[in-house]
């Protein structure tokens, strides 16, 4: 009996994104008795958990095709048509082409070669794919631009996504318009480096143009929100939207990486630490109550306990809430491989270990401060939904799903808000 095939993903929200993009193209295709792993490539750990991911997948699955996309098959390839439990390679750009589903569709076997992945720096435009919406009903995000033209030190994912390319404008407009019509209250702009939007495009838009037009043009979307964004490229009309729009959602998640200007010239990161400090202060005064997210790295080469106390102080100083902390894992290829005076792995930890603390600190004190607030939440599922800040909120009693409820904040358990009475708003 035939079945239809099975997906797993890793990494990013973009790599979920895909892959719901990849089960249409499958179906469409006939694929059938095969089993897809998306990988991630951002550090070595995710690469390692990918092989370990791809082998249990084999026990599970020992007579299905087993193919391998994403980034780290992207990257490299060959090593993993090396593995017995692989049958096919498929690179980031191939994964997104209908043709490469017809061919790993009913006449897979024998006809079909291992690895099927393209020169990804070749690749000069990013097709927009309609997506109903992922993870929940409530909430559905558009790909508007994949790819990173930077070369910071430590990231080996440009190798792995190309350069970058915008979808245009008309097609992200048509996009969530349909989602808007589907009933979808909030929707979120994602890609590999969201700011660099529409440097590819004719006229050379920019973030805050797009932003502009979609809450022009779709006036019935209750909520927009955007993802991680570099602080440093954010343009005028992007910073008009957070002061005028309350319809852009007051969160910002930020790609900062550290808060020392030598390990950020080091990165190669384009800011200084002053720059974050002021972009967070600016988008504050404009809306009072932004909240932001940042991506920072500890223990990166040359990290000194001084350099690292920047970091940590940058929790406080740019008022930071949802922290995504990585420590540093050399990762091949990269400049950052190569830099002497390596940081003590247990040093590593314990740096990851004290931002991680703070963030917690930072994330306490911003529910606490949201009791007797109230807000306007978007449900996830029936006993939880989320603030426009983001922050959870947890219901005794069960939620309309995918709706947006008025909600009075009565305290804080952990790391979720609790929330005494609810109306539809």
């Amino acid at each position: 009996m035939n079945q239809p095939p099975k997906f797993t993903t890793l990494g990013c929200r973009l790599n979920a994104y895909e892959t719901e993009a990849m089960k249409a193209l499958a179906e469409q295709a006939g694929v059938d008795n095969a089993v897809v792993i998306n990988t991630c490539a951002v550090t070595q750990e995710a690469v390692r958990k990918a092989r370990q991911e791809i082998r249990r997948l084999r026990r599970e699955n020992p007579s299905a095709k087993l193919i391998v996309t994403g980034c780290a098959a992207q990257i490299d390839p060959d090593s993993f048509a090396e593995m017995d439990e692989v049958d096919t390679v498929v690179g980031n750009a191939d994964k997104m082409a209908p043709e490469t589903w017809t061919k790993l569709g009913p006449n897979f076997i024998g006809d079909t070669e291992k690895v099927m992945v393209n020169d990804i720096m070749s690749v000069t435009e990013t097709a927009g794919h309609l997506i109903d919406g992922f993870g929940t009903r409530s909430r559905a995000y558009v790909q508007v631009q994949n790819g990173c033209d930077h070369r910071c030190t430590f990231c080996i994912i440009p190798y792995g996504r190309g350069n970058s390319r915008s979808v245009p404008a008309g097609v992200v407009i048509n996009q969530i318009k349909a989602l808007v019509d589907q009933g979808y209250n909030e929707v979120v702009l994602t890609g590999v480096d969201l700011t660099s939007w529409g440097a590819d495009l004719p006229g050379e838009p920019r973030l805050g143009d797009l932003v502009m037009r979609i809450l022009r043009l779709i006036p019935d979307l209750p909520r927009l929100r955007i993802s991680s964004i570099d602080s440093i490229e954010a343009d005028e009309n992007l910073m008009q939207a957070i002061a005028t729009e309350p319809r852009l959602m007051p969160h910002l998640h930020l790609s900062l990486q550290h808060g020392d200007d030598l390990i950020l010239k080091r990165m190669k990161r384009r800011h200084l630490r002053d720059d974050a400090i002021k972009f967070c202060e600016e988008a504050l005064k404009l809306r009072p109550e932004m909240t932001f997210g940042a991506d920072i790295i500890a223990g990166f080469p040359t990290e000194t306990e001084a350099h690292f106390e920047n970091s940590l102080k940058l929790v406080d100083d740019c008022q930071l809430t949802w922290l995504h902390i990585f420590p540093y894992s050399s990762r091949p290829g990269t400049p950052a491989a190569k830099i002497p005076n390596k940081v003590n792995g247990a040093v590593i930890k314990t740096r990851a270990a004290q931002l991680r603390a703070a963030g917690d600190r930072a994330v306490q004190r911003h529910l606490h401060a949201q009791q007797g607030k109230t807000h306007q939440v978007l449900i996830e599922n029936p006993n939880m939904g989320r603030t426009e800040q983001f922050a959870e909120v947890h219901f005794s009693t069960a939620q309309p799903v995918g709706q947006i409820v008025e909600t009075q904040i009565s305290g804080a358990e952990g790391a979720q808000l609790t929330g005494q009475t609810a109306t539809s708003a």
